[in-house]
């Protein structure tokens, strides 16, 4: 009843005490009797030997000690949860708050049960997942055939990446006024920027229209900072923009494109513009092959440079005035994440992974 009481590191100390007392033939004797191992009481009298003052007292195990976690006996599981959760992964552009579709149950299933639903929580919330309610906000019916649309866009996608051919990710970020205005969010700081009352519009030196493009298979991003409207003009030529100055020198053995993008706004898919731009711009010019696909109505979230590029730099300058462009550039430029954008220099001079960016003139 006594040992019950006692952790495993207190009972083998207690037990190799009494051993010692006992002398010769304690160690079995006690082992019959308490049901410990002889050699975990031969273990614990070396512990009282040496100096337990190295021993961290509020452990029972030394770092490193018990089962491993599954994450470093079954790496392959884990890359399989990764594949799983990566194409009903959707997040928040203004934040890194991500999410997926799929119950913990559900995908421990997908594994065949080879861990449990709660090992899939554990390693969802090291992969910055976390559990949410539900917000009911008004929307409209969701379509039959939505989640088949997803999983031929996810199709679509591997088929270009296991080729080697550019897949790109696009969209147009919140217009933003450039001046002495708030910015939502907060920053570490001894005190806080003084900016206008009012976000009027004839107090703004201009308007900025980041235009973000996306690499899925190299994990680099590319935003171009308009001071117009976004209109379909205005997204091919970016689009173009990127495939002469960078695209056609990353794929230089292929002549093929595929476009991730909404449904709606300057790509939508039933804007004729849109269309028409990308025939006479990207296929007829440039000679490029494209395949678009559109995420359907209400599910932007889930394009890939919502969380993996807008996400973190909505997070970078958060409570930051854009009181230039070249503030608001330099704030994009200087954006990082943990998964492998880095901080970048000014386009033109780019050597390697991160967010590049470029002021542009005005595109009707």
């Amino acid at each position: 009843m006594f040992l019950s009481r006692l952790d495993e590191q207190q009972r083998r100390w207690y037990v190799a005490l009494e051993s010692n007392r006992l002398g010769h033939g304690g160690d079995t004797l006690l082992s019959q009797i308490t049901g410990l191992d002889v050699e975990t009481i031969r273990r614990g009298r070396q512990e009282l030997a040496s100096d337990l003052a190295e021993r961290p007292p509020d452990r029972v195990r030394l770092p490193g000690g018990g089962q491993l976690p599954v994450e470093k006996k079954e790496l392959e599981l884990v890359r399989q949860l990764k594949a799983l959760v990566e194409p009903e992964t959707g997040g928040n552009p203004m934040s890194q708050q991500k999410w997926q579709r799929s119950s913990l149950r559900r995908l421990s299933q997908q594994l065949q049960g080879a861990i449990s639903h709660t090992t899939v929580e554990r390693l969802l919330k090291e992969m910055d997942y976390s559990l949410k309610a539900t917000v009911k906000r008004l929307a409209g019916k969701s379509h039959p055939d939505r989640d088949r649309q997803f999983v031929y866009i996810e199709q679509q996608k591997q088929s270009f990446l296991l080729a080697k051919q550019p897949v790109i990710s696009v969209d147009a970020k919140k217009k933003e006024a450039i001046g002495n205005f708030k910015n939502s969010g907060q920053k570490w700081c001894q005190a806080a920027d003084e900016v206008k009352d009012h976000d009027f519009v004839s107090d703004a030196i201009g308007q900025a229209v980041p235009y973000g493009i996306y690499d899925v298979g190299r994990n680099r991003g590319w935003v171009y900072v308009g001071q117009s409207a976004d209109t379909a003009q205005f997204a091919v030529e970016m689009i173009a923009k990127w495939w002469q100055e960078v695209g056609c020198r990353d794929y230089p053995l292929t002549n093929k494109l595929l476009i991730l993008c909404d449904g709606g706004g300057s790509n939508g898919y039933r804007l004729r513009l849109w269309k028409q731009q990308v025939q006479e711009l990207l296929a007829d010019r440039l000679g490029l092959e494209v395949t678009i696909c559109h995420y359907p109505t209400g599910t932007s979230k889930w394009n890939p440079i919502e969380h993996r590029l807008f996400g973190a730099i909505s997070v970078n300058w958060a409570g930051q005035p854009l009181r230039t462009y070249d503030v608001m550039l330099a704030l994009i430029r200087g954006t990082a994440t943990e998964t492998g954008l880095k901080e970048s220099i000014p386009f033109g001079e780019i050597n390697g992974g991160g967010i590049h960016t470029r002021q542009v003139d005005d595109f009707g």
